[in-house]
């Protein structure tokens, strides 16, 4: 039998044996209840008490199990290991049904459970962290090992050539002739999302104002769902969209004062890209200012201010929290994005302060240098993990600044409330 298939009796033989644990401590329960002695919870939480007892032990078991083999290499035959957990299963479940006692607080135990369950959900996203972090460094290690970092940081040249980690051991001229400046790469990630941003903070909050202070529940109706939209649409049709049509007029434009811009440019991609991000920053913007207390916008115009005073001196700064939130969200999705400068700016480093130019991201260069044909001890290939890294460190750099931010502003707007 193969593997699929016994995981697919596993799952079955499972679901079975919660069905019978429910119903059957659901009846236990129910019994000992009418026979007029008093229980310390529901019939139905004994009875989820009792799934949670036989299906947990078994899943843990498993996982486990496939943890070791995954990570140590270990031979565990796959059928033995589904009937280690279903017997496991047999045996929770028989704890169970004895647990359903009147003095047993079944509710209590439940809540424990879902506890746990949410600390280790969140102990699963924090090591996820952790792991890429290592894996990234791992990398990148090997890379600095070759190429240092700060000439790495500084360096105003990207020019992989075809050195090999083998090469640069041996200090042949191949390896030599590769500069890893990853300056200009730097500079055209962080030229793209300023565009970006220019174009997405204004118009998403000024929409999300419109939205919350000034439209009628007919038009919000009909205007946000639209606006969502924008971020449903894949980043490949926003790609063709700036190559074949923003470009071009950013082209036409710039003859018309004068000026030059290549057709793989920053600022047509920037542009799109803002259009791209605008519903995270218009959606979350609009849910902020709309939760703000309706009476401080009464308290503000009892006052004498006009509306828009309200909403410039009130109500704004009230949200101003979850609308730095949002812009943060909307940079790290404008760092991240690989498709649209890939078809509108071209993979050409190039380190310039002309948005009209050519120039490429960090993103393109790590796609490029993973997807290529040169071997993974290249230099090149190790280099898309120290890119990964710094992107990384920046990153996170963004949103402790933002978290701070965000803290002493609300320090300060609580100091002056009271």
């Amino acid at each position: 039998m193969h593997s699929d298939q016994l995981l697919a009796l596993f799952s079955a033989m499972l679901v079975a044996l919660g069905l019978v644990a429910f119903f059957t401590a659901r009846a236990k329960a129910t019994k000992v209840r009418t026979s007029g002695t008093p229980m310390t919870a529901q019939p139905d939480q004994y009875g989820w008490f009792g799934v949670l007892s036989t299906a947990a032990p078994a899943l843990v078991v498993s996982l486990v199990g496939a943890v070791i083999m995954l990570l140590m290499g270990a031979e565990i035959p796959v059928a033995m290991l589904l009937v280690v957990s279903i017997v496991v299963a047999c045996l929770g479940l028989a704890c169970g049904l004895i647990m359903v006692k009147p003095e047993f607080h079944a509710r209590r135990a439940i809540e424990v459970f879902v506890r746990w369950m949410l600390a280790g959900a969140t102990l699963i996203s924090i090591l996820t962290t952790l792991g890429i972090l290592v894996s990234i460094i791992g990398e990148a290690l090997r890379f600095f090992q070759v190429q240092g970092f700060w000439g790495f940081i500084t360096g105003t040249v990207w020019n992989p050539g075809a050195s090999f980690l083998e090469a640069a051991g041996r200090g042949e001229e191949g390896a030599s002739a590769a500069q890893f400046g990853s300056l200009p790469l730097f500079a055209g990630t962080f030229m793209v999302t300023a565009i970006a941003m220019l174009v997405a903070i204004p118009i998403g909050l000024l929409s999300a104002i419109y939205m919350s202070e000034f439209a009628t529940p007919r038009i919000r109706g009909i205007a946000k769902p639209m606006l969502e939209v924008l971020a449903g649409i894949p980043t490949v049709v926003y790609g063709f969209f700036a190559a074949i049509t923003v470009a071009p007029l950013i082209v036409a434009a710039a003859q018309v004062f004068g000026l030059k811009a290549d057709f793989n440019n920053a600022l047509a991609p920037g542009i799109v890209m803002g259009i791209m991000i605008i519903p995270f920053i218009s959606s979350l913007s609009d849910d902020v200012i709309s939760s703000v207390p309706d009476s401080m916008r009464q308290g503000a115009l009892a006052l004498g201010l006009t509306h828009g005073e309200t909403i410039w001196d009130v109500v704004v700064p009230a949200a101003l929290p979850g609308i730095i939130s949002a812009s943060l969200l909307a940079v790290s999705r404008a760092l991240g994005e690989t498709m649209i400068v890939v078809m509108a700016a071209g993979m050409l480093p190039n380190l310039t302060a002309n948005p009209l130019e050519n120039m490429t991201t960090v993103t393109v260069r790590i796609v490029a240098a993973l997807t290529g044909d040169q071997e993974f001890a290249s230099a090149e290939t190790l280099s898309a993990f120290a890119l990964g890294l710094v992107l990384f460190v920046v990153t996170l750099t963004l949103n402790l600044v933002s978290v701070i931010m965000i803290r002493r502003f609300r320090a300060k707007y609580r100091i002056s409330n009271l």
